[in-house]
């Protein structure tokens, strides 16, 4: 039987004195102005007022946690509605802000490559050759760092890529594509999650983890419970939060207290 005595509204939940006191101990004196956001976020979508609260305090209290912001316009953070539940989604811009923190990146960034920008790819090195611009015709997107310690790593995808990408791993923008709609942020915002997904892609794949990043990595895309992560969007498939594992590198990581268990070694390091 449910519980009669939770909240069954998001302002009911930041309204309790234990969750203000969550709130206050991740951000301090930056908590009520963090709890009002969420309050506007919700106010301004009808899909999150339907959404289950504890799902939007869940996003939320990660979003805290990380130190992202949710304010759609600067592009961090995101909580998203999706089938009666808000997912905390992370914004290209969210893992440029994370990857800095770390202090082992010199540059990083993720964009647009227009028809004829990008001739090929060394295939000895594997960086980009760069061609001349010939349209405004947007082909793929690309994504770049450079380590302090002089490592680089390139990725790039074709829109074609990108799209196949979307619709194996979004069941909404699928659902967008049969049905003439737009609803999903593929759909609404497709520049901002290709990007998103170039970046998130060449930082699993090559770049230096703090437990910060691989804990919003993983976290990406999914409801957060205190257990578990469940990638509604994505099959309902369900990832413990007990430990985590750092793509790349050999790390094991409690994302409840952000021990490390074991050295990290990136794949970057390696090459």
């Amino acid at each position: 039987m449910a519980n009669m005595n939770l909240p069954t509204t998001v302002k009911g939940w930041l309204d309790n004195p234990t969750v203000q006191k969550r709130f206050q101990d991740l951000l301090g004196k930056k908590a009520n102005a963090f709890m009002s956001a969420v309050l506007n976020i919700c106010n301004s979508s009808e899909q999150l007022q339907k959404c289950d609260p504890r799902s939007v305090i869940g996003a939320a209290g990660l979003a805290a946690t990380t130190g992202l912001s949710i304010t759609p316009t600067l592009g961090q953070a995101y909580i998203v509605p999706f089938r009666g539940k808000a997912t905390f989604q992370v914004g290209w811009k969210g893992f440029v802000q994370l990857a800095h923190r770390t202090g082992q990146y010199v540059r990083i960034h993720a964009g647009k490559i227009f028809e004829g920008e990008l001739s090929g790819f060394n295939p000895f090195t594997g960086e980009p050759e760069r061609g001349e611009r010939i349209s405004d015709k947007v082909v793929g997107y690309i994504a770049y760092f450079r380590l302090i310690n002089g490592c680089e790593k390139y990725l790039y995808m074709s829109i074609e890529e990108l799209e196949a990408h979307a619709l194996k791993y979004s069941q909404s923008y699928g659902y967008d594509k049969s049905n003439n709609r737009k609803t999903s942020p593929w759909s609404t915002n497709f520049d901002a999650m290709a990007s998103k997904t170039v970046l998130k892609k060449l930082l699993n794949n090559w770049g230096v983890l703090s437990t910060e990043m691989a804990n919003v990595i993983q976290a990406d895309q999914s409801v957060v419970d205190k257990n578990s992560f469940t990638y509604v969007d994505n099959g309902g498939s369900v990832q413990s939060r007990d430990g985590l594992y750092v793509a790349g590198g050999t790390s094991i990581i409690d994302v409840e207290t952000g021990e490390v268990v074991s050295e990290e070694i990136t794949q970057c390091e390696r090459s």
